[in-house]
């Protein structure tokens, strides 16, 4: 293939035995032909390990110390999976987050990277060596160590294939793939061979685990192939790719789901100028981020203005928003917590009409009420009681037939003449 960067996860390194097969696997790929790079999480749970000790000698330990103690987990990893490697006779060699130059901002947590020096993993490329990177992890201009955030190691592998121009990156986890939708909810749900960056950053930022947003993000900023690939099987997996041409391209690709959404309604403010902006402007200063806004049509001078929020912040929203229903001159605030997102995602809604009158007459055959409707040119989102999340998706997945694999355009082609 030419240059592949490899990113596993926590699960995929989470023991000795683990790290073992991830070496081997490693070994087929170099042996195949491929120079390789490797980046590596912490071992499962030796992030939430780790905090835990931070926590119990400090209630709110201080940004950069907490990064210095979290980037030691996948230093730890970085190490055995390179001695790992040359157990078996593949030669390796290991760099931390600082050592690569993974230069970042100084938000501590949840840093950005903003330049890698990538000169010195090229000439152990050129050597014949398999490099071993940390994940998850940088350095500010000052020379402190900063960490990325929760799946920050998607990022590094993103962000070092974009600057060593890799002919792929492929991530491992413990799925084998996208799916058309979670697999645990609907049995009958299928892997994606193919799906555009636009859909996997919509089903990321609407729910899907199996991909960190920043990364995706950073490879449609910079075009990396990506690939979605399982640690404990051989297969395929799913391309996400940045070329639509050629492509097929299915009406949905996937329904992605949020259990984590709540929403505030203000009913009877006035419909004046800027009441918008009154309502959410003292949420945004309370860091608080709001995602589907709805305000109805005024009647006689006054509005109803509906927004949600994740539901760990639902309880500070709310109470900030009765602190100011008299101001707002509101006659009414309520709150709902017991809600949930579900959402279509494909980019065939661009080229065909009735995709939201399918889905709602889908949801309305099963008795399922819609209180919230939000759209783009590549999905629709609806809210509705969490109780029926898993029906409103079951229905839906067969309503828009994602059980069953389409024919290619080409075989059909075919068969027409």
């Amino acid at each position: 293939m030419g240059l592949v960067v490899k990113k596993f996860g926590g699960t995929s390194v989470g023991t000795s035995e683990r790290i073992q097969e991830v070496a081997q696997t490693v070994k087929a790929s170099r042996e195949a032909g491929d120079d390789v790079v490797v980046v590596v999480s912490a071992m499962s749970g030796e992030t939430n390990r780790l905090l835990e000790l931070a926590e119990a000698l400090h209630p709110n330990p201080p940004g950069r110390e907490v990064d210095v103690l979290l980037s030691t987990g996948e230093q730890v990893t970085i190490a055995l999976l390179t001695m790992a490697l040359q157990q078996i006779d593949c030669p390796a060699c290991c760099y931390t987050g600082a050592q690569v130059r993974i230069l970042t901002d100084s938000a501590f947590s949840r840093a950005r990277i903003l330049d890698i020096d990538a000169e010195p993993l090229r000439e152990d490329l050129h050597q014949g060596r398999v490099v071993v990177v940390a994940g998850f992890q940088g350095v500010d201009e000052d020379g402190a160590i900063t960490t990325l955030g929760r799946g920050g190691s998607d990022t590094t592998a993103v962000a070092l294939a974009a600057a060593l121009e890799a002919d792929e990156c492929q991530i491992y986890t413990d799925v084998d793939g996208v799916y058309t939708t979670d697999p645990r909810v609907v049995p009958e749900a299928r892997r994606l061979d193919r799906i555009t960056a636009d859909e996997m950053l919509e089903l990321s930022s609407l729910g899907s685990k199996v991909l960190q947003i920043r990364a995706v993000e950073f490879a449609g900023k910079y075009g990396v192939p990506l690939r979605v690939l399982s640690s404990f099987e051989a297969g395929p997996g799913t391309l996400i790719t940045y070329e639509e041409e050629g492509m097929e391209k299915p009406l949905i690709s996937g329904i992605a789901f949020n259990r984590d959404e709540a929403k505030v309604s203000i009913i009877g403010v006035p419909d004046t100028p800027g009441i918008a902006a009154k309502i959410l402007g003292a949420v945004s200063e309370a860091n608080i981020e709001v995602d589907m806004i709805i305000q109805n049509i005024s009647q006689q001078g006054l509005t109803d203005f509906t927004f949600t929020v994740h539901k760990r912040d639902y309880q500070a929203t709310l109470d900030l928003v009765r602190e100011n229903a008299e101001k707002l001159g509101a006659r009414q605030v309520f709150g709902d917590d017991k809600i949930a997102k579900v959402s279509l995602v494909g980019v065939g809604m661009r080229s065909h009409a009735g995709v939201a009158n399918t889905m709602f007459r889908s949801l309305s055959d099963e008795g399922i009420n819609i209180q919230m409707i939000s759209t783009s040119e590549i999905k629709i989102s609806v809210v509705l009681e969490e109780k029926y999340l898993e029906l409103g998706v079951r229905a839906l997945h067969k309503a828009f037939e994602l059980d069953v694999q389409p024919v290619p355009e080409l075989e059909e082609e075919a068969s027409e003449s």
